[in-house]
């Protein structure tokens, strides 16, 4: 007998019963998690008028998934699902904000994750960039995180700052090459050798 939950209720017992195994793990160990994965898009994807959207598809990856295996463990799989959703369509995007990707692994579940070697190389990366950033000049800064990390055009970011779009453009042809150099230089021996 296969129970039911308030999410299944006004679907007939007998109906789940007779529907093909992934779509009775489906009902019965998916759509209970619904609302904890609206949440965990919500958290996690700064355009909310996307989570239906992702929501959908999660579902359908989640299914066609279960069409050739039924997963042993439901919660992690959706999770992982969701979580490589989240980070393709932020991929496919032209530029990333760097807040876009804040909260991703504050789910507990088991995933395939970098090493620990590895995160601390991502943290020291990240913290370079951000130190790097706060050094440039204030117009150089001011330009490169409305266009790099606000995702402002050009002329929107001419317009907020009250400047020609050409200066846009050469402030933010300073602020790369001045971020190369501070990024690119070689580090500091911390036993003070050269």
């Amino acid at each position: 007998m296969v129970e039911t939950t308030p999410i299944l209720e006004g679907i007939e017992p007998a109906a789940i019963a007779g529907a093909p195994e992934a779509m009775r793990w489906f009902l019965r160990e998916v759509l209970p998690l619904e609302a904890m994965l609206v949440r965990f898009l919500r958290q996690n994807w700064r355009d909310q008028s996307d989570i239906e959207d992702l929501l959908q598809d999660v579902y359908v990856r989640v299914y066609e998934a279960a069409q050739r295996q039924v997963p042993e463990r439901a919660r992690p799989f959706v999770f992982t699902v969701a979580r490589n959703l989240l980070i393709t369509r932020m991929r496919d995007r032209s530029v990333v904000p760097i807040d876009a990707v804040s909260d991703l692994d504050a789910l507990n579940i088991a995933m395939d994750l970098p090493g620990p070697d590895r995160a601390a190389m991502g943290r020291d990366e990240l913290r370079r960039l951000s130190e790097a950033v706060d050094r440039l000049p204030p117009h150089c800064r001011d330009v490169i995180v409305l266009r790099r990390i606000e995702n402002f055009s050009r002329s929107e970011i001419a317009v907020r700052l009250g400047i020609a779009e050409t200066t846009v453009s050469s402030y933010l042809t300073e602020a790369i090459y001045i971020l190369s150099n501070l990024l690119n230089a070689e580090p500091a021996d911390p036993r003070g050798r050269t």
